[in-house]
């Protein structure tokens, strides 16, 4: 392993710097600009144009991580590749001594996460899972008002995230929308990956966040559109520490909305909005209260790790519970469709929705129950249930 570096700019290899890694390039960017890190390589299959690398300097190109990593002398990778591809690349940065940001979800399976945490650990690189919403600083703020008794016990967390996307948001790439493909997991459903931070929020607000943390989980998967992944789910998390997590999302809303969280206590609630970092606080005998706060963002967090020693954010130890949903989703049957009738496209969008889903999706965070339980008339009409990591 190469010695440690301790001074900045770091230079950094962007594994994917198409599709969201654009948002990943622009993010290193800035933080070029800043003398933080330096674009030392791009890894992609087409290599990127001088127009999209504007700024940014003349990288090395080429489609092998490794061969890229070697021959730039990188200490970060960032990896925004197909998510079957997470832990194998994250391996490849592990062996050499590069530190990783790890686009999330981490990997499509339990097995594939555990490989990929057990490989890094071993090779003493740092890993960063890429859930932007728990760098917001309203997450400390929120574990300290519950811990501190503002809205008296905790009784439960609920989210929601009704959303939307056209149909070609399930054509963008060839894994897209799927459960598998060529005999290999991918996994990329609504909750999984769009949405995946509903559920990582509300499991770390609750302070449910390593594998042995979550004991039993009920899914409802179901899909409108024509894909085999689902766009319209819930689950239900039981927790070790004794409060259900409920999270309802879709992709077919009719009226698209703020993706949040809801805190349940047994004298008020918070609701929090994390793409915002919005906190909205309601509680017996005051008036409610809302705040906004800052973030850090986490390749900024991973350089501050690695010159001055700063805590990493979200190791992939802080996914655990969550990578126990992403299993128990694969190991669930295939989400069924929606019955005839119960979904329509709206004109001139190219887009499926669910009439009826935002007041369900809404119901569910506020009440903590599945669909089937809100009597949707096309839910299922019993959850999936799957055991928690421990008993596999």
């Amino acid at each position: 392993m190469r010695s440690r570096q301790t001074s900045t700019p770091l230079p950094v290899v962007l594994a994917g710097a198409r599709g969201h890694g654009r948002w990943h390039l622009a993010n290193i960017r800035r933080l070029q600009g800043r003398g933080l890190v330096r674009l030392a390589g791009v890894c992609e299959l087409t290599p990127l144009t001088g127009d999209e690398l504007d700024g940014l300097g003349t990288p090395e190109q080429s489609a092998d991580l490794g061969a890229l990593l070697d021959s730039t002398g990188a200490r970060i990778a960032v990896i925004c590749t197909p998510i079957p591809t997470h832990t194998d690349l994250a391996l490849t940065a592990a062996e050499r001594g590069v530190h990783i940001l790890l686009e999330k979800p981490p990997a499509p399976s339990y097995a594939a996460y555990r490989r990929m945490a057990d490989g890094v650990a071993a090779a003493g690189v740092a890993c960063q899972i890429g859930f932007q919403s728990l760098g917001s600083h309203a997450v400390p703020a929120i574990r300290e008002l519950i811990a501190e008794g503002a809205i008296g016990d905790l009784t439960g967390l609920g989210a929601g995230g009704a959303w939307a996307r056209d149909e070609a948001y399930f054509r963008r790439a060839p894994w897209a929308g799927k459960r598998r493909m060529n005999g290999t997991d991918v996994v990329d459903g609504v909750l999984t990956n769009p949405l995946a931070h509903a559920v990582v929020t509300a499991l770390a607000l609750g302070g449910s966040t390593r594998a042995e943390d979550v004991t039993a989980i009920e899914t409802e998967l179901l899909r409108a559109n024509d894909i085999e992944a689902d766009d319209t789910s819930c689950v239900r998390i039981t927790t070790a520490q004794g409060h259900p997590v409920t999270v309802a999302v879709t992709l077919c809303a009719e009226e698209p909305g703020e993706p949040y969280v809801l805190v349940h206590g047994s004298s008020g609630r918070i609701t929090f909005w994390y793409k915002q970092d919005r906190v909205l606080l309601q509680r017996a005998g005051h008036g409610p209260e809302e705040t906004r706060h800052g973030r850090t963002d986490l390749l900024e967090n991973l350089v501050a790790h690695l010159t001055e020693g700063a805590a990493l954010l979200v190791p992939p130890d802080a996914t655990g519970a969550f990578m126990t949903v992403v299993e128990a989703i694969r190991r669930a049957p295939d989400p069924d469709p929606l019955p005839p009738g119960s979904w329509r496209r709206v004109p001139g969008e190219n887009r499926r929705v669910v009439p009826g889903v935002d007041g369900l999706v809404a119901a569910a965070a506020d009440t903590l129950a599945l669909y089937s339980e809100l009597g949707a008339p096309w839910a299922l009409p019993a959850p999936h249930r799957h055991q928690g990591v421990s008993a596999r």
